[in-house]
Protein backbone atom coordinates (compact mmCIF):
# COMPACT_ATOMS: atom_id res chain seq x y z
CA UNK A 1 0.00 0.00 0.00
CA UNK A 2 1.51 3.36 -1.17
CA UNK A 3 1.32 6.63 1.73
CA UNK A 4 -0.60 9.46 0.17
CA UNK A 5 1.83 12.36 0.12
CA UNK A 6 1.45 14.81 2.96
CA UNK A 7 2.93 18.01 1.83
CA UNK A 8 1.91 20.47 4.43
CA UNK A 9 0.91 20.66 7.90
CA UNK A 10 -1.27 23.10 10.30
CA UNK A 11 -0.84 22.85 14.28
CA UNK A 12 -4.85 22.04 14.97
CA UNK A 13 -3.42 22.48 18.72
CA UNK A 14 -1.97 25.24 20.78
CA UNK A 15 1.70 23.68 21.58
CA UNK A 16 4.62 24.18 23.70
CA UNK A 17 6.99 27.02 22.67
CA UNK A 18 10.31 26.21 21.56
CA UNK A 19 13.23 26.70 23.83
CA UNK A 20 16.91 27.36 23.84
CA UNK A 21 17.62 25.64 26.64
CA UNK A 22 20.09 22.69 25.45
CA UNK A 23 20.53 21.14 29.05
CA UNK A 24 17.93 18.28 28.48
CA UNK A 25 19.90 17.60 24.92
CA UNK A 26 22.86 17.43 26.76
CA UNK A 27 22.32 15.23 29.63
CA UNK A 28 20.07 12.94 27.27
CA UNK A 29 23.68 12.31 25.25
CA UNK A 30 25.72 12.54 28.04
CA UNK A 31 23.71 9.14 29.09
CA UNK A 32 24.57 7.71 26.53
CA UNK A 33 21.96 5.19 24.10
CA UNK A 34 20.87 8.27 21.98
CA UNK A 35 19.26 7.86 18.61
CA UNK A 36 19.05 10.30 16.40
CA UNK A 37 16.56 10.79 13.38
CA UNK A 38 17.59 13.84 10.89
CA UNK A 39 15.48 15.65 8.19
CA UNK A 40 16.15 18.10 5.61
CA UNK A 41 16.45 20.85 8.19
CA UNK A 42 20.36 19.57 9.04
CA UNK A 43 21.85 19.88 5.83
CA UNK A 44 20.53 23.38 5.14
CA UNK A 45 23.79 24.77 6.43
CA UNK A 46 25.25 23.09 3.58
CA UNK A 47 23.38 24.85 0.74
CA UNK A 48 20.97 22.68 0.34
CA UNK A 49 17.06 24.06 1.69
CA UNK A 50 14.59 22.07 3.38
CA UNK A 51 11.33 21.49 2.23
CA UNK A 52 8.87 23.48 5.05
CA UNK A 53 11.00 25.90 7.20
CA UNK A 54 11.41 29.34 6.39
CA UNK A 55 11.60 29.81 2.51
CA UNK A 56 11.24 26.10 2.65
CA UNK A 57 11.06 24.20 -1.16
CA UNK A 58 7.56 23.66 -1.17
CA UNK A 59 7.13 27.27 -1.91
CA UNK A 60 8.00 27.13 -5.14
CA UNK A 61 8.49 22.85 -6.26
CA UNK A 62 6.44 20.44 -6.07
CA UNK A 63 8.47 16.93 -5.78
CA UNK A 64 7.63 14.33 -7.86
CA UNK A 65 5.75 11.46 -7.07
CA UNK A 66 6.13 7.95 -7.81
CA UNK A 67 2.52 7.74 -9.41
CA UNK A 68 3.29 10.60 -12.02
CA UNK A 69 7.59 9.06 -12.73
CA UNK A 70 5.99 5.36 -13.28
CA UNK A 71 3.20 6.78 -15.02
CA UNK A 72 4.48 9.38 -17.77
CA UNK A 73 7.28 9.30 -19.88
CA UNK A 74 7.29 13.04 -20.04
CA UNK A 75 7.06 13.44 -16.27
CA UNK A 76 10.35 11.30 -16.46
CA UNK A 77 11.86 13.12 -18.74
CA UNK A 78 11.35 16.55 -17.11
CA UNK A 79 12.53 14.54 -13.51
CA UNK A 80 15.76 13.35 -15.00
CA UNK A 81 16.30 16.77 -16.69
CA UNK A 82 15.94 18.59 -13.54
CA UNK A 83 18.00 16.23 -11.13
CA UNK A 84 20.48 15.65 -13.76
CA UNK A 85 21.34 19.55 -13.66
CA UNK A 86 20.95 19.56 -9.76
CA UNK A 87 23.16 16.32 -9.26
CA UNK A 88 25.91 18.74 -11.02
CA UNK A 89 25.56 21.00 -7.75
CA UNK A 90 23.84 18.70 -5.06
CA UNK A 91 27.02 16.28 -4.77
CA UNK A 92 29.51 19.00 -4.82
CA UNK A 93 27.84 19.70 -1.37
CA UNK A 94 29.67 19.61 2.48
CA UNK A 95 28.93 18.31 5.72
CA UNK A 96 28.22 21.23 7.99
CA UNK A 97 28.87 21.64 11.67
CA UNK A 98 25.71 19.75 12.38
CA UNK A 99 27.01 16.63 10.66
CA UNK A 100 29.97 16.70 12.05
CA UNK A 101 28.61 17.12 15.33
CA UNK A 102 26.42 14.39 14.60
CA UNK A 103 29.60 12.11 13.60
CA UNK A 104 31.57 13.20 16.88
CA UNK A 105 28.84 12.13 18.85
CA UNK A 106 29.10 8.54 17.84
CA UNK A 107 32.76 8.29 17.95
CA UNK A 108 32.35 9.17 21.48
CA UNK A 109 29.92 6.13 22.09
CA UNK A 110 26.70 8.01 22.60
CA UNK A 111 24.89 7.46 20.02
CA UNK A 112 22.73 4.08 19.31
CA UNK A 113 22.00 4.75 15.82
CA UNK A 114 21.54 7.35 13.01
CA UNK A 115 18.38 7.74 10.96
CA UNK A 116 18.02 9.91 8.53
CA UNK A 117 15.09 11.14 5.74
CA UNK A 118 18.43 12.88 3.52
CA UNK A 119 18.91 11.40 0.57
CA UNK A 120 22.47 13.21 0.44
CA UNK A 121 24.81 11.47 2.05
CA UNK A 122 26.38 13.89 4.16
CA UNK A 123 26.26 12.68 7.16
CA UNK A 124 28.77 9.74 5.85
CA UNK A 125 30.68 12.44 4.39
CA UNK A 126 30.94 13.49 7.86
CA UNK A 127 32.30 10.44 9.08
CA UNK A 128 28.43 8.85 11.03
CA UNK A 129 29.14 5.17 10.16
CA UNK A 130 25.62 2.53 10.40
CA UNK A 131 23.61 5.36 8.80
CA UNK A 132 19.88 4.00 7.99
CA UNK A 133 19.27 5.96 5.10
CA UNK A 134 14.95 5.89 5.37
CA UNK A 135 14.58 7.85 1.92
CA UNK A 136 17.20 5.60 -0.11
CA UNK A 137 20.67 7.75 -1.78
CA UNK A 138 20.72 9.55 -4.66
CA UNK A 139 23.68 8.43 -5.20
CA UNK A 140 21.83 4.87 -6.38
CA UNK A 141 20.27 3.76 -9.25
CA UNK A 142 17.88 1.05 -9.39
CA UNK A 143 16.39 -0.50 -12.87
CA UNK A 144 12.42 -0.78 -12.20
CA UNK A 145 12.32 -3.71 -14.43
CA UNK A 146 15.42 -6.19 -13.36
CA UNK A 147 16.49 -4.26 -10.30
CA UNK A 148 19.62 -3.97 -11.19
CA UNK A 149 22.10 -1.04 -8.94
CA UNK A 150 24.31 1.08 -10.58
CA UNK A 151 25.97 4.24 -9.00
CA UNK A 152 24.80 7.96 -9.88
CA UNK A 153 28.38 8.74 -11.25
CA UNK A 154 27.72 6.20 -13.89
CA UNK A 155 24.01 7.47 -15.32
CA UNK A 156 25.50 11.33 -15.10
CA UNK A 157 27.97 10.66 -17.30
CA UNK A 158 25.80 8.75 -19.52
CA UNK A 159 23.28 11.59 -19.74
CA UNK A 160 25.97 14.28 -20.37
CA UNK A 161 26.80 12.28 -23.66
CA UNK A 162 23.69 11.79 -24.61
CA UNK A 163 22.81 15.53 -23.85
CA UNK A 164 25.74 17.32 -25.27
CA UNK A 165 25.31 21.23 -24.82
CA UNK A 166 22.50 20.99 -22.06
CA UNK A 167 23.03 23.75 -20.08
CA UNK A 168 20.20 25.66 -18.55
CA UNK A 169 20.28 27.88 -15.75
CA UNK A 170 18.29 26.52 -12.64
CA UNK A 171 16.20 29.17 -10.48
CA UNK A 172 17.60 26.53 -7.29
CA UNK A 173 17.91 23.06 -5.68
CA UNK A 174 15.78 21.46 -3.50
CA UNK A 175 16.41 18.38 -0.66
CA UNK A 176 15.39 15.84 -3.19
CA UNK A 177 18.37 17.21 -5.69
CA UNK A 178 15.70 18.48 -8.20
CA UNK A 179 16.96 21.49 -9.97
CA UNK A 180 14.38 24.10 -10.81
CA UNK A 181 13.61 24.21 -14.40
CA UNK A 182 10.85 25.78 -16.60
CA UNK A 183 9.50 22.96 -19.08
CA UNK A 184 10.96 25.08 -22.13
CA UNK A 185 14.22 24.44 -20.36
CA UNK A 186 13.76 20.64 -20.25
CA UNK A 187 13.08 21.04 -23.65
CA UNK A 188 13.76 17.22 -25.97
CA UNK A 189 16.19 16.33 -22.67
CA UNK A 190 17.26 12.43 -23.80
CA UNK A 191 16.41 10.06 -21.01
CA UNK A 192 18.66 6.76 -21.22
CA UNK A 193 17.87 3.13 -20.13
CA UNK A 194 18.98 0.43 -18.23
CA UNK A 195 22.02 -0.81 -19.58
CA UNK A 196 21.03 -4.33 -18.39
CA UNK A 197 18.08 -5.06 -19.69
CA UNK A 198 16.41 -1.57 -21.55
CA UNK A 199 14.29 -0.72 -18.85
CA UNK A 200 12.88 2.23 -16.61
CA UNK A 201 16.02 3.82 -14.54
CA UNK A 202 14.77 5.38 -11.32
CA UNK A 203 17.12 7.34 -8.53
CA UNK A 204 17.43 4.64 -5.16
CA UNK A 205 15.05 7.16 -3.37
CA UNK A 206 11.36 7.36 -1.87
CA UNK A 207 9.50 9.20 -3.74
CA UNK A 208 6.49 10.89 -2.47
CA UNK A 209 3.52 8.88 -2.57
CA UNK A 210 6.03 5.94 -2.12
CA UNK A 211 6.18 3.50 1.04
CA UNK A 212 9.87 3.14 2.63
CA UNK A 213 10.56 -0.64 2.15
CA UNK A 214 8.84 -2.50 5.39
CA UNK A 215 12.14 -4.20 5.91
CA UNK A 216 13.93 -1.04 6.50
CA UNK A 217 10.91 0.42 8.77
CA UNK A 218 11.35 -2.76 10.97
CA UNK A 219 15.20 -2.02 11.11
CA UNK A 220 14.27 1.26 12.20
CA UNK A 221 11.72 0.25 14.72
CA UNK A 222 14.29 -1.97 16.02
CA UNK A 223 16.45 0.42 16.56
CA UNK A 224 13.58 2.57 18.33
CA UNK A 225 13.26 0.06 20.79
CA UNK A 226 16.69 -0.55 22.33
CA UNK A 227 17.28 3.63 22.30
CA UNK A 228 17.33 5.23 25.68
CA UNK A 229 16.00 7.97 23.81
CA UNK A 230 14.99 10.00 20.26
CA UNK A 231 16.48 12.90 19.53
CA UNK A 232 14.99 15.03 16.65
CA UNK A 233 17.28 17.51 14.13
CA UNK A 234 16.15 19.38 11.80
CA UNK A 235 12.76 17.78 10.74
CA UNK A 236 9.06 19.13 10.77
CA UNK A 237 8.20 15.39 11.35
CA UNK A 238 5.20 16.20 8.42
CA UNK A 239 5.47 12.82 6.86
CA UNK A 240 4.43 9.63 8.89
CA UNK A 241 7.56 8.19 7.91
CA UNK A 242 9.54 9.87 10.26
CA UNK A 243 6.82 10.64 13.00
CA UNK A 244 5.78 7.04 13.44
CA UNK A 245 9.17 6.68 15.38
CA UNK A 246 8.48 9.77 17.46
CA UNK A 247 5.42 8.18 18.47
CA UNK A 248 6.68 4.55 18.76
CA UNK A 249 9.78 6.62 20.96
CA UNK A 250 6.97 8.52 23.01
CA UNK A 251 4.50 5.37 23.81
CA UNK A 252 7.41 3.37 25.17
CA UNK A 253 7.91 6.20 27.47
CA UNK A 254 11.74 7.16 26.07
CA UNK A 255 11.96 10.49 25.90
CA UNK A 256 11.49 12.31 22.63
CA UNK A 257 14.16 15.46 22.06
CA UNK A 258 13.93 17.65 19.28
CA UNK A 259 16.12 20.82 17.84
CA UNK A 260 14.05 22.88 14.69
CA UNK A 261 13.55 26.16 14.48
CA UNK A 262 10.10 26.01 13.70
CA UNK A 263 7.21 23.69 15.43
CA UNK A 264 6.61 20.20 14.30
CA UNK A 265 4.07 17.43 14.40
CA UNK A 266 5.43 15.82 16.90
CA UNK A 267 5.77 18.34 19.46
CA UNK A 268 3.02 17.00 21.62
CA UNK A 269 5.32 14.12 22.04
CA UNK A 270 8.51 15.53 23.17
CA UNK A 271 9.90 17.14 26.15
CA UNK A 272 11.58 19.58 24.92
CA UNK A 273 12.38 21.84 21.40
CA UNK A 274 15.06 23.35 21.05
CA UNK A 275 14.74 26.50 18.52
CA UNK A 276 17.74 27.09 17.91
CA UNK A 277 20.02 26.46 14.15
CA UNK A 278 21.48 23.04 14.12
CA UNK A 279 24.66 24.17 14.04
CA UNK A 280 25.93 25.91 16.81
CA UNK A 281 22.80 24.05 19.01
CA UNK A 282 24.91 20.65 17.98
CA UNK A 283 28.44 22.71 18.41
CA UNK A 284 27.18 23.96 22.00
CA UNK A 285 26.30 20.19 23.26
CA UNK A 286 29.55 19.17 21.75
CA UNK A 287 31.93 22.11 24.07
CA UNK A 288 29.51 20.64 26.96
CA UNK A 289 30.06 16.96 26.90
CA UNK A 290 33.86 18.42 26.30
CA UNK A 291 33.83 16.27 22.39
CA UNK A 292 35.78 17.47 19.99
CA UNK A 293 33.93 18.10 16.65
CA UNK A 294 35.92 16.52 13.73
CA UNK A 295 37.31 13.22 12.42
CA UNK A 296 37.52 11.26 9.39
CA UNK A 297 35.98 12.73 6.26
CA UNK A 298 36.05 12.11 2.86
CA UNK A 299 37.07 14.22 0.03
CA UNK A 300 33.55 16.10 0.42
CA UNK A 301 34.80 18.13 2.97
CA UNK A 302 37.72 19.64 1.26
CA UNK A 303 35.71 22.50 0.04
CA UNK A 304 32.90 24.83 1.24
CA UNK A 305 29.50 23.75 -0.44
CA UNK A 306 28.63 26.07 -3.29
CA UNK A 307 25.08 25.30 -4.29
Amino acid sequence: MRMRPTLSWTPTEDLPPGTTDLGPVADALGGGGVLVLTGAGISTESGIPDYRGEGGSLSRHTPMTYQDFVGSAQARRRYWARSHLGWRTFGRARPNAGHRAVAAFGRHGLLSGVITQNVDGLHQAAGSEGVVELHGSLARVVCLSCGDFSPRGELARRLEEANAGFEPVAAGINPDGDADLADDQVGDFHVVPCTVCGGVLKPDVVFFGESVPPRRVEHCRELVRGAAALLVLGSSLTVMSGLRFVRQAAEAGKPVLIVNRDATRGDRHALTRVALPLGTALSSVAERLDIPVGGPLDGREAAPASL
